[in-house]
């Protein structure tokens, strides 16, 4: 009984973290308009890098998130990615429709590792909150952790199917005007998310230079 509303409280802690708008979720809502299953995809790159993490966070690493340098490296890494996702999305709005779903919709599982790896506060969030909840899974045994683990991303998976589903239905029912407004709301989102990344790993970055001086 326990151990159900143990679940039952990662399953709810997670769902407060997916419905976070983020670079995730607005790529599962672009690559949706051209693909349903964008989402599934996309949290099956999240679960790569995801699943490895929580092993290791236990293990001890995720102090090492916690560090200055670390958060400057990823948040540095992933704001160029999502500035290049963006204008990737940008530019493919004038290109042919058979090209945008060529270059949007053949790497959605790479953009879920790339975009997961490269999100400093996805990483934060498991070397602190995460931590505590895979701590407390431990405590029942192996068995107990991988339900932990395949519960939290449960709900990863069926989130970002759902945008991508809704994404991809509310395009064929409204038509290409529609679409293409979705694309450059979430290519815009993308930018600005990669820009805040790149300002807090350089405040971060002044901050330590400050504390030198």
């Amino acid at each position: 009984m326990a151990l159900l509303l143990f679940l039952a409280q990662v399953f709810i802690i997670s769902i407060t973290g997916a419905l976070q708008p983020g670079p995730v979720t607005a790529t599962a809502i672009t690559m949706g308009t051209r693909n349903r299953w964008a989402g599934s995809l996309i949290a099956i790159g999240h679960g790569i890098i995801e699943f490895p993490l929580m092993v290791v966070i236990v293990l001890g690493v995720g102090r090492y998130f916690e560090m200055p340098k670390v958060q400057i490296a990823i948040g540095l890494a992933g704001g160029v990615f999502l500035i290049l996702m963006g204008i990737q999305s940008l530019l493919s709005l004038k290109a042919e429709a058979g090209a945008e779903s060529k270059s949007l919709d053949s790497r959605p599982i790479l953009a879920g590792i790339i975009l997961s790896a490269g999100n400093p506060y996805f990483l934060l969030w498991w070397a602190t909150v995460g931590l505590a909840l895979a701590t407390q899974a431990t405590k029942w045994g192996i068995w107990a952790f991988a339900l932990f683990a395949l519960t939290h991303w449960s709900v990863d998976m069926i989130w970002l199917l759902v945008l991508s589903w809704a994404s991809f239905k509310g395009t064929g029912l409204f038509g290409p005007r529609i679409q293409r407004i979705i694309l450059m709301i979430c290519a815009m989102a993308l930018f600005f998310f990669g820009l805040f990344f790149i300002y807090n790993a350089a405040d971060t970055f002044i901050k330590i230079i400050s504390r030198m001086s």
